[in-house]
């Protein structure tokens, strides 16, 4: 056994030097002192292109805005006969999910279908082949000299984890990112994100929940937001607006101001919303670990009771406890206490995952997980791959990486589609430049903020912003047939809405208040 062990190590080691990624499982049985020689069970099948083996063969991984938008992008571009290319397209998930729209899951503004339609409806009237799958590991070869208009053998295989494996002609990692939850204790096991329609389900599960328990109690539902960027922001105004007189909502932040990179106009907005819902802000502190406990330290001074929620109670066991440290020596630590604690700090790259499954060693990553392209978003040394979204290192002429929201991730599928099509047919390539056409936030049911980029210190707000922001979201929805479907829905729901607000009004006056 000892032999075999070093020599299962041994050939491991071998084969990573060489850049083979073996994929399968070693298994062995073992009959008085001897042992069996170890054998690969390979259980995995390659996909078959249902089209003309000549052409293109495209994969696309993940269906975010960057990979979903270049699939449609691809199969509204005009082809010539015979270059059309064949499309799969993978994500973990059966639907896309509009993700600046998930506050509105909260707030009750939308359905679920109208911000997470399942791909099979989006892609049902395409070319385009979906699989419900996770990538378990890449293996390109368009390092390795593949060029040119003509392609005569694969320029990489993609591993799913059902087992499929993917020859592919050209790539399109779109992978996206998730939340970072791992680096503080105690917040992986106790507190929520919120960037998927899992999250956001969780979240409004866990506040049914409790505004369950608390209803016709004089128990408080306390809530706390870790991060005060565009997310937590706009979090922490949907659920205040939401729990109104029956909970507190606590935001904290590590920096001295909400929403640091945002323009002023969208900043001023959000203070005046925040402070209108008595959202209380802690700026200035980082949480250092988020415990469940029954009694608090008493060493530190406690955010709970008349500093923040009024007469102070019996603690809770099944409540949580934000230990925080203040950025500057002159604060004090602190506790919070909070029935519910969402995360919205720091986000991971999926890309890392799979350096584990083979792909490391082949792709150019920096140190954030990101893939380094160059300005026609092709991969750095892979003439056969692009990167978009956060999947993608990408600077502006300033040098800094662009950020990683929607409006950049819908202009770069544009680009990446456009540079395919150029690449497949032998034209030049166009270096993508991003537009920043202004930021929008969502600040509850029927308040938000727009800044357009070109009026200078313009800024939509209130009733006006927010119906602004949902009809320029409208409008980016993937497809024709589903924008159609959520405007109607809207305006039935806006119809409604009007006339209940319309009949309270003429309530309050026939009863003379």
């Amino acid at each position: 056994p000892k032999r075999k062990s070093w020599a299962t190590s041994f050939l491991s080691r071998s084969y990573r030097r060489r850049g083979i990624h073996v994929v399968g499982s070693i298994t062995s049985r073992s009959y008085g002192n001897d042992s069996e020689v170890p054998e690969c069970e390979i259980r995995s099948s390659r996909y078959v292109w249902p089209g003309d083996s000549k052409r293109p063969r495209v994969c696309i991984l993940g269906g975010g805005f960057g990979g979903l938008y270049t699939a449609l992008r691809l199969e509204s571009l005009e082809w010539p006969d015979g270059k059309k290319p064949q499309v799969v397209l993978v994500d973990q998930s059966e639907r896309f999910v509009f993700k600046p729209l998930l506050y509105e899951l909260l707030s009750g503004e939308v359905d679920e279908w109208e911000i997470a339609p399942r791909f099979s409806d989006l892609l049902s009237k395409t070319s385009v082949q979906f699989f419900k799958d996770r990538v378990q590991s890449l293996r390109p070869s368009d390092h390795l000299g593949i060029d040119g208009p003509a392609l005569s053998r694969s320029a990489g295989v993609v591993h799913l984890y059902s087992g499929l494996l993917i020859d592919y002609d050209w790539l399109v990692i779109a992978l996206g990112a998730e939340t970072k939850v791992d680096f503080v204790p105690g917040a992986h096991e106790n507190a929520i994100p919120f960037s998927t329609l899992e999250d956001a389900q969780k979240v409004n599960q866990r506040l049914r929940e409790l505004e369950r328990k608390c209803f016709g109690t004089e128990s408080r539902i306390q809530v706390a937001v870790v991060g005060c960027g565009y997310s937590g922001v706009e979090l922490a105004a949907t659920i205040a607006e939401r729990l109104n007189d029956a909970g507190d909502v606590v935001a904290i932040n590590a920096e001295k101001l909400i929403l640091p990179n945002a323009p002023s106009g969208n900043r001023e907005s959000a203070i005046k919303v925040l402070a209108s819902r008595n959202v209380q802000l802690l700026l200035g502190y980082y949480v250092t670990r988020i415990r469940s406990e029954a009694e608090l330290p008493p060493s530190s001074e406690v955010i709970n009771g008349q500093s923040l929620y009024g007469k102070t109670e019996t603690y809770d066991v099944a409540k949580l406890v934000l230990e925080l440290q203040p950025t500057e020596k002159k604060l004090q630590n602190q506790v919070v206490e909070a029935d519910l604690v969402l995360w919205t700090v720091g986000s991971k790259s999926q890309l890392p995952e799979l350096n584990k499954g083979g792909v490391s060693g082949f792709l150019p990553f920096n140190g954030r997980g990101q893939v380094e392209t160059d300005e026609t978003l092709r991969v750095k040394g892979h003439p056969r791959t692009f990167a978009l979204g956060d999947s993608s290192a990408l600077r502006d002429n300033s040098g800094n990486l662009l950020p990683a929201t929607a409006q950049v991730a819908i202009q770069q599928a544009d680009f990446a589609a456009w540079n395919l099509w150029a690449a497949i047919n032998d034209r030049p390539l166009l270096p993508f430049r991003f537009q920043n056409l202004g930021e929008m936030m969502s600040l509850g049911r029927y308040d938000g903020a727009i800044t357009p980029s070109f009026i200078e210190g313009l800024t939509l707000e209130g009733p006006i912003g927010h119906t602004a922001r949902k009809i320029a979201y409208l409008i980016r929805l993937p497809t024709d047939e589903h924008r159609v479907k959520v405007g109607l829905s809207w305006l039935a729901k806006t119809a409604v809405d009007s006339t209940a607000l319309l009949q309270n009004a003429l309530t309050e006056i026939l009863s003379g208040k």
